[in-house]
């Protein structure tokens, strides 16, 4: 990354800010007023939800916490995600250092995530994610469908590095533990209602409404519970087309929830039936050869669209028996999605793109979480299963008069096994070893997206074998599979004292190898990459080695805590969908293991509570990332040499940084609790070659929320991105531009050589909300 003057200052004054925010440090804390008023003291303090935070992602027999454990973890429980107004999974992006959870843009809802530098850049379902996203203990097998809203959120966990030994599916980055509400004891319910939108930015869009409700409670006391949930949320759409002067970016969501328990003695099974329908807009993409990228300027003419629908759902059983806990985790998923886009992002009709996808997956996971005396024992073993079906249409009228066709399918089967102890060698010393066996194994048929006749890979009409009646010259696909095998091993110290502890610790994980379902040059494909893999169709697995050293401190009585890890990545056979622009495709994408690279880093969280009702936070890491051999030429020179090595990584921010506050102002009856947070990150390369970038950004958010005198009822008013930093899902590279056009490819250029697809995301936010809980 290119480090002018500009960048440093900017870099400098950032880690000043967030140096300073982890230097506040009491040597005392203030001690609460033992003669606090009776009714506040009834209704408790906010801020009380942050001291004690447990957590279930290490599946010990008991839930830990999360200040116990050797592990670099950032958790919310319910109140604190409630606190930080936390609607979707994509806003926990700026409350976490060196953690990107962004949606990709092109296609709704579709997870761009990235965790410690290890970080994907695509929308094409057949590539495994690096950071992966765990619902009530369900894997979810690909990027679709995960950026969507949530609500009746019990917690969400974080946890950074490989996490194969603690999950049936091993995942290399990083995971996302996402756990829904349980049915409760008592009756119960909350209902909210909010709007927002960007009322105070003038010719932009419109209104963004939601509304929700759950109700929770025993059918049978003490035996059977339920919980039954609602969302409905329509978005007007936040940004202005300036093609016809219209609202674009808009959506409506349905989400219906529900979920029962039964407890019986020593077993308890629990049962979660989720469905979400979700329509709206294709992507807001803006070309950067046409608008400046610090703008929400955008004009296309396909509005385009997308529809999906999801049903998730999974039944929990536990039994305490013996000397731990036999849980077994069976989870289904079904999703379907159909999207049109305007992938050219100009006025004119030069690139529109449509798509549909079909996803079914089972999963289930057997685990027994034992606790002996000195000993810490989980053993599991886990069964996955799911099958992708994707069609990809291709309409670039400048290039082709024939529509382009294709995609791929494939049948994917994980079976895998894993074990994880903690031994006390002392009160204080232990010892964490860990290992977790797996085998992967795809099958897959896929059809290179070419001019043909209209063909669906979905419908199962789109042939793989034979050569193209359009192009005799190339071949119309393959067939193929393969299978990949590992250990991926663990082993740390961890020595605790003085409500402290520090840790150090050794992971091995692996990302398995795959297909391209989004071959666009079939002849370089079969000619050039597959002699180049050794005659292979697919690509090889991605391993990854981490060494980390860390530490948790915390006062006794909790007021002030400091977490901080430095960490060394290897990552060996570094999988990239290289993106390059493409005269006779529009955009070529191909899935390559590229090079081999290191990724050095540190980060810290701090918290501290200065008296009961003001609490600051704080929070900054930094990255160093380097390839250490290169083995395809990512710069697009022709060669293979320095410049190559001389790039930036993708999706590797080299700081990200924060602070934040929250004050609760207790009026007897009622009280205002006031939240601001502002988190910066910098910028950082999208494409392989650097040519398309993620710019910075500064982002403030508030919210000032009245606890009335009427027990459960609160207002609020908030602000999103109240700076209105431009994000953007991506920097796609494409032959068609505008006047901003420079002609010439650099890295980190404001401008294209030609013309972008960069999926605008929301810019400045200002909403009200009401919430009544009983």
């Amino acid at each position: 990354m290119m480090n002018t003057p500009r960048n440093f200052a900017r870099r400098t004054s950032t880690l000043a800010l967030a140096a300073s925010a982890l230097a506040l440090v009491p040597q005392t804390a203030f001690a609460q007023d033992a003669d606090e008023d009776q009714q506040s003291e009834d209704r408790g303090s906010a801020l009380d939800t942050f001291d004690v935070i447990v957590i279930t992602g290490t599946k010990t027999q008991d839930a830990e916490d999360v200040q116990d454990v050797p592990l670099a973890v950032t958790a919310f429980n319910s109140e604190s995600l409630e606190a930080l107004k936390v609607r979707d999974v994509q806003s926990l992006t700026y409350s976490a250092p060196n953690v990107s959870l962004d949606q990709i843009g092109t296609s709704r809802g579709t997870a761009n995530f990235s965790i410690r530098g290890l970080g994907i850049n695509s929308s094409i379902p057949s590539i495994d994610p690096t950071v992966g996203v765990f619902v009530d203990g369900v894997y979810l097998g690909f990027n679709g469908g995960v950026v969507f809203d949530l609500f009746d959120l019990d917690s969400v966990e974080i946890l950074r590095g490989p996490q194969g030994v603690l999950f049936g599916r091993n995942v290399t980055g990083g995971a996302v533990l996402i756990n829904t509400g349980n049915p409760t004891e008592e009756f119960q319910g909350k209902f909210r209602a909010a709007v927002d939108g960007p009322f105070v930015d003038g010719g932009r869009g419109g209104a963004n409404y939601t509304v929700s409700g759950v109700v929770s409670g025993p059918i049978v006391e003490d035996t059977l519970l339920f919980k039954l949930g609602a969302y409905y949320n329509k978005d007007e759409g936040y940004f202005t087309n300036l093609f016809d002067n219209t609202n674009h970016g808009a959506a409506e969501t349905k989400i219906f929830r529900g979920a029962l328990e039964g407890r019986f003695g020593d077993l308890t099974l629990t049962g979660k039936l989720d469905y979400f329908e979700s329509d709206g807009d294709g992507p807001s993409g803006q070309n950067r050869g046409l608008f400046d990228r610090e703008t929400f300027d955008m004009s296309i003419d396909n509005a385009g669209f997308y529809a999906n629908e999801i049903w998730t759902g999974s039944v929990t059983a536990e039994l305490d028996i013996g000397p731990g806990t036999l849980t077994n985790v069976f989870g289904y998923r079904e999703y379907s999605a159909a999207t049109d886009g305007d992938i050219d992002s100009l006025p004119a009709f030069l690139f529109h793109s449509a798509t549909e996808t079909e996803q079914e997956q089972i999963s289930n996971e057997l685990r027994y979480a034992m606790s002996f005396d000195g000993v810490e024992l989980t053993i599991g073993g886990f069964y996955f299963d799911q099958s992708i079906a994707y069609t990809e249409v291709r309409d670039l009228p400048p290039l082709s008069a024939l529509t382009f066709y294709g995609g791929g399918q494939q049948d994917h089967e994980v079976i895998g096994a894993f074990a994880n102890a903690q031994v006390y060698l002392t009160d204080s010393l232990s010892v964490i070893g860990g290992i977790r066996w797996s085998r992967e194994e795809k099958d897959a048929g896929v059809t290179y997206v070419r001019p043909r006749p209209m063909c669906s890979v979905v419908q199962g009409t789109c042939p793989t074998t034979g050569t193209n009646p359009f192009i005799p010259t190339e071949n119309n696909g393959f067939t193929d599979s393969n299978s990949w095998s590992n250990w991926s091993p663990k082993f740390g110290l961890q020595y605790e004292f003085a409500n402290s502890q520090v840790y150090a610790h050794w992971t091995r994980g692996y990302r398995s190898g795959g297909y391209n379902f989004r071959i666009t040059n079939a002849n370089v494909f079969e000619n050039v990459v597959v002699p180049a893999t050794g005659g292979n169709f697919s690509f090889d697995e991605e391993k990854v080695d981490n060494y980390e050293i860390g530490g948790k401190f915390q006062t006794d009585d909790r007021s002030f805590t400091l977490n901080a890890a430095a960490y060394i990545t290897k990552i060996g056979n570094m999988q990239r969908e290289v993106n390059q622009s493409s005269p006779t495709a529009g955009v070529s994408q191909f899935i390559l293991n590229t090079a081999d690279a290191t990724i050095f880093g540190v980060e810290a969280e701090a918290r501290m509570r200065v008296s009961d009702s003001l609490l600051f936070t704080a929070n900054v890491g930094l990255i160093d990332a380097e390839y250490d051999e290169v083995r395809f030429d990512i710069s697009g020179d022709g060669v293979i040499d320095d410049a190559d090595l001389a790039l930036s990584l993708p999706r590797v921010p080299e700081v990200t940084a924060g602070v934040g506050a929250i004050h609760e102002l207790d009026l007897g009856a009622s009280s205002v609790v006031s939240r601001v947070n502002l988190q910066y990150r910098d910028e950082f390369a999208y494409t392989d070659n650097n040519f398309g970038y993620i710019q910075d950004i500064t982002s403030l958010d508030a919210n000032v929320t009245w606890n009335t005198p009427v027990e459960g009822l609160a207002f609020s008013i908030y602000g999103k991105n109240l700076l209105d930093g431009v994000q953007a899902g991506g920097d796609t590279q494409l032959p068609f531009g505008g006047p901003l056009s420079n002609g010439v490819n650099r890295p980190f250029d404001p401008v294209p050589a030609a013309g972008t697809l960069s999926p605008l995301s929301k810019g400045r936010q200002i909403g009200a909300e009401m919430t009544f809980e009983f």
